[in-house]
């Protein structure tokens, strides 16, 4: 009879999670706010590794004026987390407005007394998407994946890396270091659509708005790359990237540290590659979570076979996030190529439409491939059980990765 029991329950728990997702999901997008920002024209340059971008960060943030407003996923609790909450309060206590928003999961290692000295310092800070009812479930599963940095209302910072000491190179796992991923500071127009993304963030976890001040929004001068911010939640992204990939003629480049794709997706891929397009996917050897890597297998079994490159990074762990159609578009930023950032987590990218900085995302991406072996059917099919068995459990689950 025990056994019954427990059948029921878990049925019953099951059939709860199901319901709970759907719902909170459909209720959160009926509630969102619609952006579509228009193409504008600043000044990017690139960061491809964590020592490079913080040093220039928080140079300058230690020279900012008036404001610093910074959204992260992941904030830790290592010397460079205390680094960099050290700075903010620094600013803070200098008389410059300073506000912190952190995923309420992703960051849960930042101490409620660090917490406090930040805001008795003067910082303001605030948690984003936080575990509420009455979707429990879908709450624990949608976080903020975005990284935005804004000083002075003139300097913005957007991509892939978080806060911590892994991002820096300094991981406690030898096999996940160094830590490869891409970032990208920008000055000129598009540092108000990243002030607006903050602005909605900080709403929403702090339920504070902030005003459309000049002091945050001053008049920028145009730069020389023309470029797209385009922020997601939940919803656009999976028919955007197939519009793109149905334009592509020659090549198609996808960086990701988690390659779950949508059927629709890999339709548009197996069509890239029917009509003779190049198709190449960079993927980390070493992964950082369970489950994710063996998921992978099933749609690499379908795409080699038609000709597919897959590329899988050696030299620590690749956690970059970058599509590129041929020599004219690159999508750069916080989305990977999984269910998980199409469906469900709040995700920032920059679409860049500029021959010159494509060239030179290239040559960096020249670089991810000479670190990498190539992936062949034939070591797709001599897989253990214990991997196949990972596979399924992977693709049950595949949104939730």
């Amino acid at each position: 009879m025990w056994w019954i029991i427990i059948i029921g329950i878990l049925f019953i728990a099951a059939a709860w999670v199901a319901v709970d997702f759907k719902l909170g999901r459909q209720h959160f997008i009926r509630t969102r706010m619609k952006r579509d920002y228009p193409v504008r024209e600043s000044d990017i340059r690139l960061f491809s590794r964590g020592p490079d971008l913080f040093d220039t960060m928080f140079k300058e943030m230690k020279m900012a004026t008036s404001s610093i407003h910074v959204l992260f996923y992941i904030v830790q609790d290592d010397h460079l987390g205390f680094r960099f909450m050290d700075l903010l309060m620094e600013k803070a206590r200098e008389g410059l407005e300073v506000r912190l928003l952190m995923d309420q999961l992703g960051s849960f290692s930042v101490s409620k007394s660090k917490v406090r000295e930040m805001k008795d310092a003067g910082v303001e800070v605030a948690f984003t998407q936080k575990v509420r009812l009455p979707y429990l479930f879908f709450s624990s599963q949608q976080r903020n994946h975005r990284k935005i940095t804004v000083i002075d209302g003139v300097i913005a910072y957007m991509g892939g890396y978080n806060v911590g000491k892994e991002y820096i190179d300094e991981n406690d796992k030898p096999e996940l270091s160094p830590w490869r991923d891409y970032h990208l500071r920008i000055v000129g127009e598009g540092v108000h659509d990243l002030q607006t993304e903050f602005t909605i963030d900080w709403y929403r976890g702090s339920r504070k708005q902030i005003e459309d001040d000049p002091k945050y929004f001053p008049e920028p001068e145009k730069g020389l790359i023309k470029h797209r911010i385009f922020p997601t939640e939940g919803v656009n992204i999976e028919d955007f990237f197939r519009e793109f990939i149905d334009e592509a003629k020659e090549e198609i480049i996808i960086g990701t540290p988690y390659f779950i794709p949508t059927p629709i997706l890999m339709d548009a891929l197996c069509r890239a590659l029917d009509r003779g397009v190049d198709v190449s996917i960079i993927v980390p050897d070493n992964a950082d979570h369970m489950i994710v890597k063996e998921t992978a297998f099933p749609y690499f079994r379908k795409l080699i076979p038609k000709g597919a490159k897959v590329y899988q990074f050696l030299n620590g762990f690749y956690h970059a996030k970058i599509l590129v159609i041929d020599d004219h578009f690159c999508d750069i930023g916080t989305a990977n190529f999984d269910q998980r950032s199409f469906f469900i987590n709040l995700e920032l990218n920059n679409l860049i439409f500029d021959k010159a900085f494509i060239g030179t995302l290239k040559k960096e991406i020249a670089k991810d491939m000479m670190e990498s072996d190539l992936l062949s059917a034939e070591d797709l099919s001599n897989v253990s059980v214990m991997t196949r068995i990972k596979e399924k459990i992977g693709g049950a689950i595949s949104i939730l990765l």
